[in-house]
């Protein structure tokens, strides 16, 4: 049975990744708002528009690393920030292999409340299903 979630949220500057982790999606739950946005300035600026208009935000987060304007690191600075109760599922999909993103991922990790993971390009179905099923 495919889960039900109001909103999800991509933020990768590739839309090759963009359109795979829909595709996924679809096969994996139902959603009626899934966002895309290309970096984390677009990303974090719709997020507080939400806040703003205290309309909900996307339960499930997709976050590459590596974008132009606005880094996945500046933007999650940013968005544990924000007074959000819920908590949200946030994903790091990163191609890095630099080992100080872990140490990064770790830190972030540490500091919010939020269930943040960490998951290596390309993405594949069964790490949809469990980022969609974690708790």
């Amino acid at each position: 049975m495919r889960k039900n979630i109001d909103a999800i949220c991509i933020i990768d500057d590739d839309p090759i990744t963009i359109f795979c982790i829909k595709k996924l999606l679809k096969f994996v739950v139902n959603c009626p708002d899934i966002s895309t946005h290309l970096n984390g300035k677009i990303a974090i600026d719709y997020i507080n528009s939400l806040v703003e208009r205290k309309e909900a935000f996307p339960k499930v987060i997709f976050l590459d690393i590596n974008m132009p304007v606005m880094d996945g690191w500046q933007f999650l600075e940013e968005f544990i920030a924000l007074p959000i109760k819920e908590i949200i599922k946030i994903n790091i999909i990163t191609s890095s292999i630099d080992p100080l993103d872990i140490e990064k991922f770790e830190q972030f990790k540490r500091r919010t409340k939020h269930n943040i993971h960490f998951s290596h390009k390309p993405i594949g179905r069964e790490e949809i299903e469990e980022i969609i099923n974690r708790k």
